[in-house]
């Protein structure tokens, strides 16, 4: 099928057809997912009604948690699509048009075309990659620019004495630096692990000249501290503190509530990047076939791998997308086994046909299962096996179903199944057919399985924000946190600034200080008491899960219960109530 090309030309056009048909059609048809969706997205908008660009809000405060660049390009797109979904989502849609185009480039130059027109259709087939392009989360981007900084330090110590020299330390530095604006200090310390253990594994060897250093130095000091910089010359510089101690916390402390075991990321990696997880483990073996920059590549993307994945499995922080710039190097490691293997320079192993079965029967059970949910439903009710009062709410949302959902995970056993036993008889073309069975799976789930999800997960809630919304109230959440207070709940700008709440925070100044607060970074804390206390001139929504509702009526005897549904419970306050 390469044979029809001519040019590059032709191919990038393909690529970017075919990008922009899986990634961007539909991707505004189901609300933001609380909380990092629907966080940066409100930092956006919130951007935009301030018409302040060069600082990051939330409840249009300082929001120090995060750089502005991602925002910036959420800002633009809402700019050009209006607020809602699509355009929130947009930005990644474009990053994954645009990395597979690079992954294109890229793997022509380690290898040649037809290994980079797979290692495309691998990284678009695989599924934690494909998902994180339909999203509004920092990661496609920040992965990139970590890739584009790490793919100039693999050129530039291949040949570190050679022509490009300036060139490869300048990208590199420049790349590192907009991933420092996209996701903070992180971006340094994922790339400094990967050249420290990679100058390592090279036995010390030089691996530069301190004239390219410093023109790495200056390149990315010169873009990635723009920001802070400016931040600084305007007096933020509590902002800047404030952002550094995050991070360090993030790596610390188990924040959000996300913790895990330490094998938490082998896990996500394993059945988060199927099919390619399967192929990534054929590739330990040395190949004597491979080129001496194939060789200077290939290691260079097994240290990113293990440098990614071993400091997120220290970390106690675990979410699913900290491991998401391993998806890189494992894509990569993946197309290279499929490549050895066509050759027979690999085999086939028992235990990897077996692991195989294995992980499509899970996968396909999980599938048929979510598909048969109608007909469970009742049952995992009834049954006691579901602990939480609030879940067992959530699946009480009526949802309508067709009833032939769980085709999809009879579809994916089987054809997955068939594409193994012939994989397994050295049919590789099957290895093709495996990966088409992915990428089908994944876009029958987002467009019927996903949507069901969200409505019984969040639709209650931010169908209700919407109302509030609609009607000029103030909304807030309890004992809960939730970022589509402000983002559907369309929080305003006046009501950081109304009088009355200005008023009450004077007031209660002196007691929040002995507790430690401070408005500047705990505004939602200030004004969710100004609404549940304070003198309000417009009716103050409030959303609970169902496990609150009886402490909530005790504590807060001023509201009125409105109603509840789906695991939520919603109240109003009204003016002059007390």
């Amino acid at each position: 099928m390469f044979k029809i090309f001519n040019s590059d030309l032709k191919i990038y056009i393909l690529i970017t057809i075919f990008g922009s048909l899986l990634y961007i059609p539909f991707i505004g048809n189901i609300p933001l997912f609380d909380w990092d969706e629907i966080n940066f997205a409100e930092c956006a908008r919130e951007m935009l009604l301030s018409k302040n660009y060069s600082d990051v809000q939330l409840y249009f405060q300082p929001f120090w948690e995060k750089p502005p660049l991602f925002i910036w390009l959420q800002a633009l797109s809402m700019n050009l699509f209006g607020i809602n979904e699509f355009a929130a989502r947009f930005p990644n849609a474009l990053c994954g048009v645009i990395t597979l185009l690079i992954l294109y480039r890229v793997g022509k130059i380690s290898n040649d075309v037809k290994f980079g027109m797979t290692w495309v259709f691998v990284y678009a087939a695989t599924l934690l990659p494909h998902l994180f392009f339909k999203s509004g989360i920092i990661d496609p981007w920040f992965n990139l620019f970590i890739f584009l900084a790490v793919f100039n330090l693999i050129k530039h110590t291949y040949n570190p004495i050679g022509k490009d020299g300036y060139k490869t330390s300048i990208s590199a530095g420049f790349f590192l630096g907009l991933a420092l604006l996209t996701k903070g200090p992180v971006a340094l310390l994922l790339v400094g692990l990967s050249v420290i253990i990679f100058f390592i594994y090279n036995k010390l060897k030089k691996i530069s000249k301190f004239k390219y250093l410093l023109a790495f130095t200056i390149s990315f000091l010169a873009t990635g501290l723009s920001w802070f910089i400016v931040e600084l010359i305007k007096g933020n510089g509590h902002v800047i503190v404030e952002f550094i101690n995050y991070q360090i916390r993030l790596l610390k402390t188990e924040d959000s509530d996300h913790g895990g075991p330490f094998i938490y990321h082998f896990v996500v990696l394993l059945f988060g990047c199927f099919p390619s997880s399967l192929f990534f483990l054929l590739a330990f073996k040395k190949q004597d076939s491979d080129s001496r920059f194939q060789l200077h590549f290939k290691h260079w993307m097994f240290v990113l791998f293990w440098v990614v994945l071993l400091l997120f499995s220290i970390v106690q922080t675990k979410i699913i997308h900290y491991s998401s710039l391993c998806y890189f190097p494992l894509t990569y490691i993946a197309t290279y086994s499929i490549t050895k293997l066509k050759l027979g320079s690999v085999k086939w192993t028992i235990a990897l046909n077996a692991l195989s079965y294995f992980v499509v029967f899970i996968f396909g059970i999980a599938f048929i299962a979510i598909g048969l949910f109608p007909y469970l439903k009742d049952f995992l009710i009834n049954s006691n096996l579901i602990d939480d009062v609030f879940a067992i709410e959530n699946l009480k949302a009526k949802v309508s179903w067709s009833g032939f959902e769980f085709l999809i995970g009879l579809f994916f056993i089987v054809l997955g199944f068939i594409s193994i036993f012939n994989i397994n008889n050295r049919k590789y073309k099957f290895i093709h057919v495996l990966f088409a069975c992915s990428l089908i799976t994944i876009e029958a789930l987002l467009m019927f399985i996903v949507p069901k999800i969200e409505k019984y997960t969040q639709h209650s809630a931010i169908n209700f924000y919407k109302i509030c919304s609609k009607n000029n109230y103030s909304i807030e959440s309890l004992r809960f946190k939730s970022y589509g207070t402000l983002f559907y709940g369309r929080f305003q700008l006046e009501n950081k600034n109304d009088e009355n709440f200005l008023k009450y925070t004077k007031e209660h100044e002196e007691e929040n200080k002995k507790l430690g607060l401070n408005i500047k970074f705990s505004f939602s804390r200030f004004y969710t008491d100004y609404l549940l206390g304070g003198k309000i001139t417009k009716p103050a929504c409030f959303v609970s899960k169902i496990n609150e509702f009886e402490n909530l009526k005790q504590i807060y005897p001023s509201l009125k219960v409105l109603y509840q549904e789906n695991g939520f419970c919603y109240f109003v306050r009204l003016p002059n109530s007390n």
